[in-house]
């Protein structure tokens, strides 16, 4: 594992790096950044095809005044390597805990979208000690496809297969990247303000959709091959059992299923959850209550003196 600092393009007024990172034999870049002064503050961007670190600017400009901040790319998507790879909840835990030792060294306050939630409570489950105290923001742990359709796991191993073939899969993936089927997926799932979803707005996350070899992670994600865990009782009882503070943020208006799943996890959490008027997309939506939640309990929370991590 390495760290290279190289500049970005993304978000051009903020210094990027890059952690090459290894796994099975597969060497991917990973992009990330980090600025501001004070305790160290991780986020987390969701997985779906359209996401980026990107997502949490708008929250992490305003918290950087007192926190220390990185936002990073989860390998296949965003700004990261985008390789035809067995993308899977090992691969994504192994970098996760690999990211957190190599740039922090001690357990760190992580504030995580979707299924990067998933992921938090995942090692959590483990006797690896990596988080401080966490904010979940639309936590989920069951793709897209499972979510609306059910269990198929053969059937979206198939779709998986030829998604990957080349010119076929391109040809699909680029159908399921239209700006029609974006604004439909953005205004049924994601955003409760239509307003949003701008022709500027829609061209962006078109552009992050169709990168070259988006087409892989993006898929593993939306057919389920990313879940973190198998059941949502798998989730809940891992939620009662961690040993660090966790604050959940729900949006009001997420999709009936993955709202019950959700609401399965604030009924077990300690700390009351926070009910936001957004959706699946609410940490972009409603980032300025996202700013002010996350300010206080990251103030609340915050020590100094923290145990290393534990490997």
């Amino acid at each position: 594992m390495q760290i290279n600092t190289i500049v970005v393009n993304m978000t051009p007024s903020i210094p990027g790096d890059f952690f090459n990172w290894k796994h099975e034999g597969r060497d991917f870049v990973v992009a990330y950044q980090t600025f501001g002064a004070g305790p160290k503050v991780l986020f987390l961007p969701a997985m779906s095809t359209v996401s980026t670190r990107t997502e949490w600017n708008a929250v992490a400009n305003k918290l950087a005044d007192q926190f220390m901040v990185t936002l990073v790319d989860w390998p296949g998507f965003g700004a990261s390597s985008r390789l035809s790879a067995n993308y899977s909840p090992v691969l994504y835990g192994t970098f996760l805990c690999d990211f957190v030792q190599a740039c922090f060294g001690e357990p760190v306050a992580v504030v995580a979208a979707g299924h990067a939630a998933g992921y938090v409570l995942r090692i959590a489950a483990t006797e690896k000690t990596l988080w401080s105290c966490g904010i979940l923001t639309a936590p989920t742990w069951r793709g897209p496809l499972p979510t609306v359709m059910g269990q198929h796991r053969k059937i979206y191993a198939a779709l998986r297969g030829l998604v990957a073939v080349p010119c076929l899969g391109h040809v699909l993936y680029h159908l399921n990247t239209s700006k029609w089927f974006l604004r439909r997926m953005f205004g049924r799932h994601v955003f409760a303000d239509s307003s949003r979803l701008t022709s500027q707005f829609l061209a962006e996350k078109q552009k992050v959709a169709r990168q070259r070899g988006a087409r892989f992670a993006a898929t593993a994600f939306v057919t389920g091959a990313l879940d973190p865990f198998a059941e949502s009782d798998g989730c809940v009882e891992v939620l009662k059992a961690v040993s660090f503070p966790v604050m959940l943020v729900i949006g009001a208006k997420a999709p009936p299923k993955s709202r019950i799943e959700m609401d399965k996890l604030a009924g077990v959490c300690p700390h009351p959850a926070l009910i936001l008027s957004g959706s699946l997309g609410l940490h972009e939506e409603c980032s300025d209550a996202i700013v002010a939640a996350v300010r206080k309990f990251l103030t609340l929370k915050n020590t100094d003196a923290k145990p290393p991590i534990s490997k």
